[in-house]
């Protein structure tokens, strides 16, 4: 009984602290040192900020330490409070043609957002891209060369413009250092990396003054603090909002997992955070893959058992979170994260983790709408799975980004791997790559991941620039995963890729109007590369199988197969009697599999269908997508 006397007291004497603009408490910072000062008075259990309606200017990025945890940040009832990392821009005038200019002395900037619309900073050209005259360039620094008088000599001299180029699935930004408008070339600031290798590269130029030639256009000159924009046809900039971002972090959750001091327990709901800045070196980046140097919004060190929940993540320049090393059984539940110059979600570090302590797992990312990413840093992806493992990545809607929605693991061939049994289940993913990069899918994945699940996925539009719009992609190393009951169609390369791998299983899957191929194989190995069983493949254009089908070192089976065109289908240059007589395809046919209605993309089974006879299990895919709004 006194026991129980004890803990109802520290429960009762948590009071909830009210964040308000009219105060007395008007800062997240302010909230906070109120919450550690009811902690250093006596035991308090967990504590609520309540946050009222109202747009909240950070001055600095809000820092959390273990000394804040089993905290709860929500919104106030009905209210939808904005976190932001943002100043307002104020006092433009007009000047010549159309451009209005402004005092922004204060931090520098690289993104303004007028109206709460992401505004165009000036670039040229204004659509498409120039292209790099030849092979890649791997000169250090870099020396591009570019063609007729697409890079100015003055660009030098301003040193602020920059040159983005994009390569296969990565991207540089680099300042220019000096143009030989003579040779045609223009010296970056940095060397390549090897990843950085596309021949005739597409570019573009941002923050010249004379790219400002368009409406929806802006640009900084950092020299003299003003900041130029030609608003457009409909906005007045005496009325709309500007707002220049000026912190890079909006929240830091800071525990120390090397001396075992974690932030626990800590949730945020129904918030609203916008305009995170995105940074660089003043040399510019040269990224390697799925947009490495962006930051995020949100970003959590040694965080156990923490929670986003309902909130929004919008108009930043980075990643919306990062849950980093040693952050385990956190949550992201119900969320829209859109808008962003990265990606959506990143879980875990590049490198392995000698102690479990220092692991990250057992990750939630759930029923979010995550799009219109890669604003900034297009190789971003929509949740990055890094080393780590045991997370489940389910119910998601994830599209309109230029790169891969879903990516898990990050060891290269079949060396050690944290990244193990994630599930990947019940998400929407449409609308990737867009013919921005290659060598890309809707899901991909690396490395040895035994109990990894891919399962009741709805796949559709993947498409990319050059090679490798791919559905489901297995890359290097990718082994020992069950590929399940997804419905992947109008993919640009093929809808299933697996470049090298182990005794993956694919099974009851429908593959169907992919265009240039319906499945790919790259590599031939002395193992078995995967077992394809009980599948439909269904399809209007290109070639069932390409790659290399060689050798005998895969198992397939029991599979339905039906081309819309008629006429014979070749497997790997052979009929379908010379291909089950080299010991592949036992019980397939080649049938109609009798769908509801494919041409509109209703791939239900009728009670006939050939498909139900052989085994093949209906798809469900009601439950695929959010379950609750998000963001709400």
């Amino acid at each position: 009984m006194k026991l129980l006397g004890i803990l109802l007291a520290a429960t009762l004497s948590a009071q909830t602290i009210v964040v308000s603009p009219d105060g007395p408490i008007r800062t997240l910072a302010a909230a906070r040192d109120a919450a550690r000062a009811q902690r250093r008075a006596g035991p308090t259990g967990t504590i609520a900020v309540e946050i009222r309606d109202g747009t909240y200017f950070l001055s600095e990025t809000l820092v959390l330490t273990p000394e804040d945890s089993h905290t709860v940040w929500r919104a106030a009832s009905g209210a939808r409070p904005v976190i932001s990392g943002g100043r307002v821009i104020s006092g433009w005038k007009k000047g010549p043609r159309q451009i209005w200019t402004a005092d922004a002395s204060g931090p520098d900037f690289r993104q303004l957002f007028v109206g709460g619309r992401r505004a165009q900073r000036a670039r040229t050209p204004n659509y498409g891209f120039y292209r790099i005259d030849g092979a890649s360039p791997q000169d250090k620094p870099l020396l591009l060369h570019f063609r007729g008088h697409d890079i100015l000599p003055q660009w030098a001299a301003l040193g602020d413009a920059e040159v983005v180029a994009l390569f296969a699935w990565s991207d540089i930004r680099m300042p220019i250092a000096a143009v030989d408008d003579a040779a045609h070339i223009a010296t970056l600031t940095l060397d390549p990396q090897p990843s950085n290798q596309e021949t005739d590269a597409r570019y573009y130029i941002e923050n010249t003054p004379d790219s400002l030639d368009s409406a929806g256009e802006w640009y900084l000159d950092r020299k003299t603090h003003t900041v130029s924009y030609w608003p457009l046809s409909d906005e007045n900039l005496a009325a709309e909002r500007v707002i220049a971002p000026a912190l890079v972090q909006l929240i830091r959750l800071e525990g120390q997992p090397e001396q075992g001091r974690l932030v626990r327990d800590v949730t945020f709901r129904g918030l609203q955070f916008a305009h995170a800045e995105w940074s660089m070196d003043a040399r510019g980046y040269a990224d390697t893959q799925a947009a490495t140097p962006a930051p995020a919004a949100i970003e959590a060190i040694g965080a156990v058992d923490c929670k986003l929940e309902k909130c929004t993540i919008a108009h930043s320049g980075g990643y919306g979170v990062y849950f980093g090393r040693g952050s385990q059984r956190n949550q992201m539940l119900a969320c829209e994260l859109f808008d962003l110059g990265g990606g959506g979600v990143k879980i875990g570090e590049p490198q392995l983790a000698p102690a479990e302590s220092l692991q990250n797992f057992g990750n939630v990312v759930a029923d979010n709408h995550i799009h219109d990413l890669g604003l900034v840093f297009a190789p971003a992806v929509g949740v990055w799975v890094l080393q780590s493992g045991r997370n489940q990545i389910v119910h998601n809607h994830i599209h309109d980004l230029f790169y891969t929605a879903i990516s898990v693991g990050w060891t290269w061939g079949y060396g050690a791997n944290q990244s193990q049994a994630n599930v990947i289940e019940y998400n929407h993913l449409h609308d990737v790559g867009k013919e921005m990069l290659s060598d890309m899918g809707a899901i991909y994945t690396l490395g040895v991941q035994p109990g990894t699940r891919i399962r009741n996925n709805l796949i559709h539009d993947v498409a990319s620039f050059t090679y490798g719009g791919w559905g489901i992609y297995p890359d290097e190393g990718s082994s020992e995963m069950l590929i399940e009951d997804n419905i992947v169609y109008h993919c640009k390369s093929a809808g299933f890729h697996q470049h090298y791998g182990r005794e993956n299983i694919v099974r009851n899957n429908i593959w169907a109007f992919n265009r240039e191929n319906q499945l790919m194989r790259t590599r031939a190995e002395d193992h078995l590369s995967f077992t394809f069983e009980h599948n439909i493949v269904y399809f209007d254009q290109g070639r069932l199988l390409g790659g290399d089908w060689t050798g005998d070192r895969f198992a397939i089976g029991h599979n339905l197969y039906f081309d819309t065109r008629g006429g014979d289908i070749r497997f790997a240059g052979q009929s379908f009697a010379e291909w089950q007589a080299s010991g592949h395809d036992a019980g397939s046919r080649m049938a109609d599999p009798l769908f509801v209605n494919a041409g509109n993309f209703d791939f239900r089974l009728l009670p006939d269908s050939p498909a139900l006879r052989m085994g093949f299990h209906p798809i469900d895919i009601r439950a695929v997508g959010p379950r609750v709004p998000a963001g709400q």
